[in-house]
């Protein structure tokens, strides 16, 4: 069998590596993405759901990531609609803490670093005047609400790779890179599926985007020697019964500087986060320990009147954040920008590392990873991500609620619940998973919440979901809704989607 040969090989299914990949074949390029697990296996689906600039960088003056991160919010916004939406962030003013006048200066640094076209500004709240401050303390009179974005994350990753394989990327997940010879003009891979013959390809360059397993490629398959590192974050998040009314979020300031947020969550649920804790384990295995967990609970009962414990969590997650290490002494502090690192000596394939980044500034590293790679290209293209919906993404101008209407009249047969969540994981593709159905009875087996057996076999066949994780826990959360006995049912229809349980690829 003859080699195959790419322009572009991307290592890691996280979100910049399906970023590059998605950029790199709208311009053309034969682009081949290897993940050794799933697409937004780890660090990429832990994140606190949050598209926002990073109002506590401004301390650490980081005014260039978060003008950018500003910047980006309403472009992701408005390419993703349905997995994407605009929240407001109520901060109570802890007068302990720092005086109001310092944190009103902050947010309105915030609001003007970047143009803003649909989110509102800044608005001061009286606590004691206002329903938002029926779940607060007593003696906290003054918040301070502001803009930032929430966002799906683990579909933000699948949708992204979605698009590159449209666009003729291939995708493979469940493949990992197990060794690379570096020649003058190409590197030969070595190509391991979880289940099939080991293969070889060739590819002008590759781009590291491994995440917190950049450092281990790059000096232990790539064998390239180097000073810059991976600085190992971990982050944990819990997830408790609701704890207010509203669909606002809250930021708290803790007492050792840290800020904590709670989000509504899948509708019946609070998501509380993060910690930020040095890490040196496993990065595919990491857990919320016990401490992290009475850290956020203490946080949290710090502002609201209805107090939580341990006992109180029905979910955690872990993710591992691979951070540039800058030198900072607090894993906190650790610089959340990124760096691209070009290794390109004379007479040498490049390599392209990708070094920290966040989930806000994803297109933007993608954009400027195009241009560093620009002169070891065949042809560039042009930039062209900027006003592209994500799959999915073309809701029309009505919005999202005129759009589930048009859904529910449609297929009057999907409850209220089943056609929100749908359109908010679908958008306008749900098409492709009702098709002509005229029954709920057409769609197959119900396994709960709506969850079909069309919605399955669309996840596996277009989606590369290939387990029951990668379908309750990424691709959505119905493992938050659905009892044990139905999710083992899932867990056995996939089974028999997926013979041998083989992962699906795309080209």
């Amino acid at each position: 069998m003859a080699t195959a040969t790419y322009d572009l090989l991307v290592i890691g299914g996280g979100v910049n590596g399906a970023a590059i990949a998605r950029d790199a074949a709208g311009r053309g390029l034969k682009v081949l993405l290897a993940e050794k697990d799933d697409l937004a296996a780890h660090t990429s689906s832990a994140s606190t759901k949050l598209i926002h600039g990073g109002l506590r960088y401004l301390e650490f003056f980081e005014f260039r990531l978060v003008r950018e991160a500003l910047q980006e919010r309403e472009i992701i916004l408005a390419m993703a609609p349905h997995i994407t939406w605009p929240l407001r962030f109520v901060l109570p003013h802890e007068p302990s803490h720092r005086p109001a006048w310092m944190v009103r200066i902050g947010l309105f640094l915030y609001d003007h670093l970047a143009h803003r076209r649909t989110l509102k500004g800044t608005e001061t709240i009286h606590l004691r005047r206002h329903l938002i401050g029926r779940d607060l303390r007593d003696d906290l009179s003054t918040a301070f609400v502001y803009s930032d974005g929430w966002v799906d994350d683990s579909r933000l990753v699948v949708l992204t790779a979605l698009d590159a394989a449209e666009r003729g990327a291939a995708i493979r997940t469940h493949t990992a890179v197990t060794a690379a010879a570096r020649h003058a003009d190409h590197w030969s891979v070595t190509l391991a599926p979880r289940n099939g013959p080991v293969e070889s390809v060739t590819a002008r360059l590759l781009v590291n985007a491994a995440g917190p397993w950049a450092g281990d490629i790059l000096h232990r398959q790539l064998a390239i020697p180097g000073s810059r590192t991976v600085r190992l974050v971990k982050g944990s998040h819990i997830v408790v019964p609701r704890l207010y009314e509203g669909d606002h979020a809250f930021i708290f300031q803790n007492n050792d500087n840290r800020i904590v947020f709670a989000i509504p969550y899948e509708g019946a649920f609070t998501l509380i986060g993060t910690t930020d804790i040095a890490f040196s384990g496993d990065p595919s295995t990491p857990h919320a320990d016990d401490s992290e967990i009475a850290y956020l609970c203490t946080a949290v009962n710090a502002y609201f009147k209805r107090r939580i414990s341990p006992a109180d969590v029905v979910w955690t997650f872990s993710g591992v954040r691979p951070l540039f290490d800058d030198g900072a002494l607090a894993a906190s502090k650790v610089s959340r920008d990124y760096v691209l690192d070009l290794d390109a000596p004379p007479g040498a394939a490049p390599v392209l590392t990708v070094f920290g980044g966040k989930i806000t500034t994803h297109r933007e590293l993608a954009l400027r990873a195009m241009a560093a790679l620009r002169p070891c290209l065949p042809h560039g293209g042009t930039d062209w991500t900027a006003t592209a919906p994500l799959p999915g993404g073309d809701i029309p101008d009505a919005g999202i609620p005129a759009f589930i209407a048009v859904v529910r009249e449609r297929w009057p047969f999907l409850s209220e619940a089943t056609a929100r969540r749908m359109v908010r994981a679908y958008g306008t593709r749900l098409e492709r998973i009702l098709g002509e159905a005229r029954s709920a009875a057409d769609l197959g087996n119900d396994f709960g919440c709506g969850f079909s057996t069309a919605e399955l076999a669309y996840l596996v066949r277009q989606e590369w979901a290939s387990t029951a994780e990668d379908v309750l826990w990424r691709r959505s959360k119905l493992g938050l809704h659905l009892p044990k006995s139905a999710q083992e049912a899932v867990k056995t229809a996939i089974e028999q989607l997926v013979p041998g349980n083989q992962p699906f690829s795309r080209s």
